[in-house]
Formats: C-alpha cells, sequence, structure tokens
C-alpha cells in the first residue's frame, strides 16, 4: 500500500505478549448443536475489529484486563456459541457450531511505542493486524479446533490501549456484533447478565429454507459453487495498488445534488456506491464490451425486510446481497440520477419473497455473489458509540485485506457526518484511472 500522497505506514509496532489464555463459559454450559443459515454458510472466514481508545487515569491496564476477562467470561453465558467450534453435521455436510464451551482466546499486549506514534488511525494499516494476533488462523489446525473468537488487549507506552476482537463471521453481521459490544460494554461496566440491553436471540431457524425449497426470482448475482467448504475468501495481494480515498461530507452533498432530477432517492449511500461504479466502469480496459451489463453489489439487512420481520436482537447474518445492473456505457457516461437510481433499486427489490427466494437458492446451488464491484460498508454500523467505561472507542476499523473488485467504505474519525474513507485494491494501470476519476467526477463547488 503507499503512492503519492498516502501517509508512511509503521511496519512494527513494537509489540510484546504478556500473557495467553483461554476463558470459558462460568458456569459450564449444556452442550448443544446451533444450526447456522445459508447466509452464515457462505461467510466462513474471519473478522478482525480494532477498537483504539484514549488513556483514562481512572482505568490503568490492570483494571481494563480485569474488568474485560471478566465481561468476556459473562457474556459467553448468553452467547455459548462463541466458546464453540465449527464442525460439518453429517448428513447434508452443512455447517453448524458444535456449542462445547471450548472457549475463547484472551490475550494481552504492550507496545513500546505511544498510540499517536503508530500513525494515522484512518489509513488502514495491515500492521494493525498484530493488534488482533490472537485471532490468527492456526496454521495445520483442523476447523473443528479453531476458536471461534478472540480478544487482545494491546496497550501503549502513553496509556492508551486497543482491543482487537476477531470473530469468524458465521457468528456476527454488523448489527448483531454492534450489539455484542453494547452488551461487553454493559457487564464491564458490573451490569448483570439477566438485564443485559440487548439479549441476543440466536434462533436462526427464522432464515431456514422453506420445504421444498421455491426459487421465484432469478438470482444473476449468484453463482454456483460445489461445496460449502469451498467458500473461503483469501487476499489477493501480488499484482494489487491499495488506495484510500476520501469523501467529505461536501462532496457527498454535491453528488446528490448531481443525481437530480432523475434520482429520487439520493442517500449518501447510494450517491457514494453510484460514484464508485461509475468509476469502476471508466477505469476499464478501454477495449471492454460497452454493452455487456455491469453489476454492483452491496449488502441489505434483512431484518424488518422479511415476513414477519425478525427481532431486531437476531443474533447471526442477516444480510443478503443486493444488486444493481446497468450497460458499462450507461454506468460510466450515462446521467448519474440514473445511475444512483439502479443502486436503489436493489434495496427495493430485496422484499420478503425475493430475500426467501435467495436463502431456498442456496440450498439447492450453494452459490456466492458475483459482481464487477461488491461495495462493503463499515461507514455507518456505529461500532465507535458504544460507551465502554473507559469511554468511547476513538476510532473503530476493520483489518483491512484489500481483495480485487472489493471496495471497504469506513467512517472518518469524528462520525459519520464528517464523510467517508474508501479502500480500493486494483491493478496499477486500473487504479490510476479509478483514481483520476474519483477526484474528477466529483461536482466542483
Amino acid at each position: 500500500m503507499g503512492g503519492q500522497g498516502d501517509p508512511p505506514l509503521l511496519q512494527d509496532l513494537k509489540l510484546t505478549i504478556l500473557s495467553s489464555s483461554v476463558l470459558h463459559p462460568s458456569p459450564p454450559l449444556e452442550r448443544r448443536s446451533m444450526f447456522l443459515s445459508n447466509i452464515d454458510q457462505v461467510l466462513n472466514f474471519t473478522v478482525e475489529t480494532i477498537h483504539f481508545f484514549a488513556a483514562n487515569p481512572e482505568f490503568q491496564s490492570e483494571i481494563v484486563v480485569e474488568r474485560l476477562r471478566s465481561a468476556v467470561e459473562r457474556v459467553l453465558l448468553p452467547y455459548d456459541f462463541l466458546a464453540g467450534r465449527l464442525r460439518l453435521e453429517d448428513e447434508e455436510g452443512r455447517l453448524e457450531i458444535d456449542c462445547n464451551s471450548a472457549g475463547v482466546e484472551f490475550l494481552v499486549a504492550e507496545s513500546k511505542l505511544k498510540l499517536d506514534e503508530i500513525g494515522e488511525l484512518e489509513y488502514p494499516n495491515p500492521a494493525f493486524r498484530h493488534l488482533a494476533a490472537a485471532g490468527a488462523v492456526k496454521e495445520g489446525v483442523k476447523m473443528e479446533d479453531q476458536p471461534l473468537c478472540s480478544f487482545q488487549l494491546t496497550f501503549f507506552k502513553c496509556g492508551g490501549f486497543a482491543l482487537g476482537i476477531s470473530n469468524n463471521h458465521v457468528t456476527f453481521d454488523g448489527m448483531s456484533f454492534k450489539n455484542f459490544l453494547q452488551n461487553l460494554a454493559y457487564l464491564a461496566a458490573g451490569g448483570h447478565n439477566n438485564t443485559l440491553p440487548t439479549p441476543p436471540f440466536t434462533n436462526r431457524h427464522l432464515l431456514s429454507t422453506r420445504c421444498p425449497p421455491r426459487v421465484t426470482f432469478p438470482h444473476p448475482e449468484l453463482f454456483e459453487t460445489p461445496s460449502y467448504a469451498m467458500l473461503e475468501l483469501s487476499p489477493c495481494t501480488a499484482t494489487l495498488n491499495f488506495k484510500l480515498l476520501r469523501l467529505s461530507a461536501a462532496d457527498i452533498s454535491s453528488l446528490k445534488l448531481l443525481s437530480q432530477p432523475h434520482s429520487t432517492r439520493p442517500t449518501s449511500f447510494n450517491v457514494v456506491v453510484a460514484h464508485l461504479w461509475r468509476c469502476k466502469s471508466l477505469s476499464l480496459s478501454p477495449d471492454q464490451d460497452l454493452k455487456r451489463t455491469s453489476m454492483v453489489l452491496y449488502a441489505v439487512d434483512i431484518r424488518k425486510k422479511i415476513s414477519p420481520p425478525l427481532p431486531p436482537e437476531y443474533t447471526g447474518n442477516a444480510v443478503l446481497t443486493a444488486y444493481g445492473a446497468a450497460s458499462v456505457e450507461e454506468v460510466g457516461k450515462g446521467e448519474f440520477g440514473k445511475v444512483v437510481e439502479a443502486v436503489a433499486k436493489g434495496a427495493e427489490r430485496m422484499e420478503n419473497e425475493y430475500a426467501r427466494s435467495v436463502i431456498d437458492w442456496g440450498t439447492l446451488h450453494r452459490g456466492f455473489p458475483k459482481g464487477d464491484m461488491f461495495v462493503s460498508s463499515w461507514w455507518k454500523l456505529g461500532f465507535a458509540d458504544v460507551e465502554f467505561p473507559w469511554g468511547k472507542a476513538v476510532y473503530v476499523c476493520p483489518v483491512a485485506h484489500p481483495r480485487k473488485d472489493i471496495v471497504l467504505l469506513f467512517p472518518s474519525i469524528g462520525g459519520v457526518d464528517k464523510g467517508v474513507n474508501v479502500l480500493v485494491a486494483l491493478p496499477k494501470e486500473d487504479m490510476d484511472r479509478f483514481e483520476e476519476y474519483f477526484y474528477k467526477l466529483l461536482p466542483t463547488a
């Protein structure tokens, strides 16, 4: 990563692991198997989230460790599946969670650096993965022995610290992870398990396939794969150039104005996705087929979209991939407002019957989303709004593993109203064109 205008990225965070342990639910829980929906099945990969906290004189490192360790042990009672392990069930070879209380990892580390010496927090630094090293997949360790969740506290010389949480995506989507954070923070502040702010609803059978499965819509956004076990996202960095591009609140407002009068739904998210889609179409090689259908993909929360609605406390993955479709020419050179409308139709399409059709399709075909670009948004998940006893996080970000055609949206420090950061990974020539269009196509004030 890097390039003209990019900040230098610190490679060595000068870390030392002070302690490592495995935490279990206490008291021990009865062993059970946990059903995973078709949505969960395709998300068997690790997500690493780093929460940066400023120094708080009332919470020295020993107190933070004690409070968090106790909170994790207690939160594993309502979230028993976090302490379990993945396995394949016998009949269909589907993934399920063996809630066997095998435990979660808990590491404590220290850095010789101050928090303000590790670099710009907004800029995804691959070295930040060391702040969540507890969650690294162990080479040679079978799936059935890999922890599903881990926690790492890293203290800096200034008294600030980072909380790294690694979890397999089968455990949470963005909304249920935020609920988990709120429950964890509540317990760390001395709350009781029987009065959690948002008790988790863990029955994922609500997103089971219908019997018999009924695919009632075409699904051009999906392609078939032979087996759930093959669905694995791995970084492809050999020939990619990475860039963090920024849109200010003023830039987003100007894109909303540009979308008029052709769009009636110029939300911040829709105009940002439309802008990225347009840049992607224009940055492709000049000899592309302009009549080819281009597709942009993004996740939609279906909790309120299916019938009956899922409980807000539903814990698991309740997101499906929506898509916008238009010809390469229409996306790159057509009216911007019409591109925004094509994006908006993706979420509109995701009503109950369409969502059920996607879930049933997964039983018949075991597939995965496909498209020209997938926009993964951490922009408005609100993880930094969670109030821990030592305060709110200064910044929260995932450990970025840039992949071709997957664009990540991050919030700016100070909140969503400040704008959005965009991480893009493309081959160098495509990246150069993408970056040129990214700023060139923004309306001037």
